[in-house]
């Protein structure tokens, strides 16, 4: 066991890095590179958050790359950027988004 493990208490956790609550819900939206905004993939979230979503794309995204993310129930495209980049099972890719601009608005699922 590490120093530090014997340090923290048996309830103690690390800081996992998210600093909010993510909601396991599944979004419509449309993707796209902010290099060619033209060209969105229709596809769903995994999960929410104000200011971030994991999203399903069918493509490999690089970690900084831009991207916009607009909720298909209305509600305006917000620019983010790609955190990691998962490939998943049948050839697709759980992309982590943030947006450091401002809270996405949900629709409904903005107040919960």
């Amino acid at each position: 066991m590490s120093d530090s493990a014997q340090r923290r208490g048996p309830n103690q956790r690390l800081f996992d890095g998210r600093l909010e609550k993510r909601l396991p819900t599944s979004v419509p939206v449309y993707l796209a590179p902010l290099e060619d905004p033209r060209a969105p993939e229709r596809t769903l979230t995994e999960n929410i958050s104000f200011h971030g979503a994991c999203v399903i794309s069918k493509r490999s995204w690089r970690r900084g790359e831009g991207s916009l993310i607009t909720p298909l129930a209305g509600g305006f495209a917000q620019a983010g950027r790609v955190i990691y980049c998962l490939q998943r099972a049948g050839n697709r890719f759980c992309l982590g988004v943030e947006f450091p601009d401002g809270a996405v608005k949900w629709g409904e699922l903005s107040s919960a």
